[in-house]
């Protein structure tokens, strides 16, 4: 952890991964995020594997830096004590459709009202003013109305998920990107921007940013669609003995690599003599590179690349990225304990801020800092006693 957003308060009313990944990131970057969480706990507590109740091994993953307090927002005194929570915050981030905001009384007309300092993030499904607006949103829908998993189809045309949650992630990092300008703009001019984050247009977005093409122009001047990357040879090549993948891009690269294949006799076609031209005919040269990888072994390639200078990697698994020498060297993977869970491996945040920098603090347990953050915010003992006796509010004690 740094210190970076030390002083800053997040409440965390978010679940599954798109919201706890963004406050998360906050964390680690030194702001007090309090997760708040229903009585049955938060989604991605109840999903295996795990060694505890409520404690998934996902969970883990996407809550570490945070303080979990427990209270039923459906009670009036569950919804009084958030209030109490948000009068001392800074950013309010949730993933709650707006109508349900609205019922709670946490939509930004209503939390202006009442706490004017406190910028509102709505990580939601999709944008005010389309059809879907109201409709429900999961990472799997979203990949596939924002033309992700057609991208990602297999040699029969069939469309493909990515097999990782990555329009959640993705939304949760521009989570981020709103709440430190809005925090800074704030800091600036003393004005609170509430803001919206739709995973379908922040996917849909993030997409076409290469594959708008042809469409960029208007009228257009060609289709939708980044041709060297929907190229059926752009794949890890298959080597005598497993895969590799090799990028050959700017001129010198490709003059080597079609000497490293006995291809030499392409460089003196017309097409290949500049970029534009020769990006036109980019299935024809990642053929050749396909139909000559067989003949050598991954380290014989991998050798030949490197001499060369030619972008070059192995293929790696889930299970033999845990022995890559870079990240090993790195520290990428951190032993981590945990005072329920034990020895946990966790993967460290990827920016490293030349100052000072805190472990970072484990996943909570359900309900572990209620009576905690309950005190901060000027409850006494015998109060917060009263709402978790009336089961307003859950303590892990």
């Amino acid at each position: 952890m740094t210190p970076l957003l030390e002083g800053i308060r997040v409440v965390d009313l978010t679940s599954v991964i798109m919201g706890p990944f963004a406050t998360a990131q906050l964390g680690v970057l030194g702001a007090d995020v309090i997760k708040v969480e229903p009585p049955s706990g938060e989604a991605v507590r109840h999903i295996a594997p795990m060694k505890s109740p409520l404690m998934g091994a996902g969970f883990l993953n996407a809550n570490r830096n945070k303080r979990s307090v427990t209270l039923d927002l459906k009670t009036e005194e569950g919804r009084a004590a958030l209030d109490r929570i948000l009068a001392t915050a800074d950013v309010f981030v949730t993933n709650m459709r707006r109508k349900a905001c609205e019922k709670l009384g946490l939509d930004p007309e209503a939390l202006a009202k009442r706490h004017p300092r406190v910028i509102h993030c709505a990580a939601i499904g999709f944008g005010r003013g389309g059809p879907y607006e109201n409709d429900a949103a999961y990472d799997d829908v979203v990949q596939a109305l924002s033309g992700i998993a057609a991208v990602n189809a297999n040699q029969q045309g069939e469309p493909r998920f990515v097999p990782q949650i990555l329009v959640d992630k993705l939304t949760g990092m521009f989570v981020v990107e709103g709440v430190l300008a809005a925090l800074l703009h704030r800091e600036r001019t003393g004005k609170v921007v509430p803001f919206e984050v739709p995973m379908m247009e922040t996917a849909s977005y993030f997409l076409m940013v290469e594959h708008l093409q042809g469409q960029t122009h208007q009228p257009p001047i060609g289709p939708p669609g980044y041709v060297r990357l929907l190229n059926p040879y752009r794949r890890p090549y298959p080597t005598r003995d497993g895969f590799v993948a090799v990028l050959p891009y700017i001129d010198k690269h490709w003059e080597k690599m079609l000497k490293l294949i006995g291809r030499e006799e392409v460089m003196q076609e017309d097409w290949f003599q500049s970029v534009t031209s020769r990006s036109a005919r980019v299935k024809d040269l990642y053929q050749m590179v396909d139909e000559a990888m067989p003949a050598r072994t991954t380290e014989e390639w991998l050798a030949l690349f490197k001499d060369a200078d030619i972008p070059c990697g192995r293929v790696n698994t889930l299970e033999t990225l845990f022995d890559d020498p870079h990240l090993t060297e790195s520290g990428v993977f951190e032993p981590h304990d945990h005072p329920t869970e034990g020895p946990l491996k966790i993967v460290r945040h990827p920016i490293a801020f030349d100052m000072e920098s805190a472990p970072e603090v484990h996943a909570p347990v359900h309900g572990e800092h209620t009576r905690a953050v309950l005190a901060e915010v000027g409850m006494t003992g015998e109060e917060i006693d009263a709402l978790v006796a009336s089961g307003a509010a859950m303590a892990a004690d």
